[in-house]
């Protein structure tokens, strides 16, 4: 088990970030945020995902506006990422966002942002401090080094905390891996603010979130961080299958299937790649809040094993399919029947735990 550090608990609308509150999954709307309709609707989409809190871009007037009546529908919380425009963070506030993102590194004069703060503080709103490598002052920071970042953010965080703020969270984000690590590492030994996670600008779906697992899993691995999000180049929904993944994988998150399947070699003796793609698309519409391993495995070498020690698996070769539930082999079908009989078991079960 993964031992968390202990951080001070936020509250935003509802859900916690840090103490014991699990870690949050978070994505950010790509829609114009002025257009109510087209943003209500990613935010049902990430929420039917599995976001926790969505995040939406407040780079205008009109879209501060709007926040009202996105607030009214959102079945999530709903932060206001705020650049440049102090002035836009309080209508924001006003508008009665649960919580804004300020960068350091573009709302400079510290007058601005105590603004900011008092505002937040009688809303009690929390501030996250994001600090981001490719918007630091470097004529006052330098090179986007780690320790940069790291006293980019804490010179804000100084700010709120002689304002009596301390509903903060932090984050330290680069497109760079170790930076990033490097980053969070320290900050986490010098305060006990909860930490937003993620990799910067991380990239298209397949590199992105590569780039992303190796940088946030590690930091989640050493018990660092409260609230991620995946930053990908793709439709926000494939942010939160990719961090549901992730978490599942760290025992960080309860819930849902997960396939386990041979790697692909010459001993197989079933077309793997397709049966474990036609068993995921079968899968893809079962929500389920408890746990359920489903194997996929095709041959002897480790495949009956795998498939017994599963909650629902299969076991092909040699044209038929032994399916195996709870640790016992139930029956043996044809390898044309094999997949619809692996699914109406993991319905079966699904629907058992349901009960429960």
């Amino acid at each position: 088990m993964i031992q968390r550090r202990k951080t001070r608990m936020v509250n935003v609308g509802g859900v916690g970030i840090g103490g014991d509150a699990p870690v949050a999954l978070q994505s950010m709307c790509t829609t114009k945020t002025h257009d109510v309709d087209a943003t209500v609707r990613q935010i049902n989409q990430l929420a039917e995902a599995g976001a926790d809190i969505v995040r939406i871009a407040v780079p205008h007037h009109e879209d501060a506006q709007a926040i009202p009546e996105i607030r009214k529908q959102s079945p999530v919380p709903l932060v206001a990422d705020i650049h440049f425009s102090h002035l836009l963070a309080l209508e924001a506030i006003e508008a009665g966002v649960d919580k804004l993102r300020l960068n350091p590194g573009n709302i400079r004069d510290p007058n601005k942002i105590r603004e900011v703060v008092r505002a937040a503080r009688d809303r009690m709103i929390p501030i996250r401090v994001g600090a981001n490598a490719g918007s630091l002052d470097t004529a006052r920071y330098g090179h986007p080094t780690a320790d940069a970042i790291v006293q980019s953010a804490l010179d804000e965080v100084h700010i709120l905390e002689d304002e009596g703020f301390h509903d903060i969270v932090i984050s330290l984000k680069s497109f760079e891996v170790p930076v990033t690590i490097e980053a969070y590492r320290k900050m986490s030994e010098l305060v006990d603010y909860p930490l937003h996670l993620g990799i910067t600008e991380a990239g298209l779906p397949w590199e992105g979130t590569i780039r992303s697992c190796v940088g946030i899993g590690t930091l989640l691995a050493l018990g660092i961080g409260d609230t991620i999000r995946m930053s990908l180049t793709a439709d926000p929904v494939e942010e939160i299958k990719a961090g549901l993944e992730m978490l599942r994988v760290l025992d960080l998150r309860q819930g849902g299937i997960t396939i386990v399947a041979c790697p692909s070699c010459g001993r197989a003796d079933i077309d793997l790649h397709a049966t474990a793609q036609a068993v995921k698309a079968r899968l893809s519409h079962i929500k389920t809040k408890k746990p359920l391993r489903v194997a996929v495995m095709g041959c002897v070498v480790n495949g009956p094993g795998e498939a017994r020690m599963a909650d629902v698996g299969l076991a092909g070769g040699g044209g038929v399919g032994l399916i195996f539930a709870g640790g016992e082999s139930l029956n043996k079908v044809p390898e044309a029947d094999m997949v619809d009989e692996l699914v109406k078991h993991v319905e079966r079960v699904v629907a058992e735990q349901e009960e429960d």
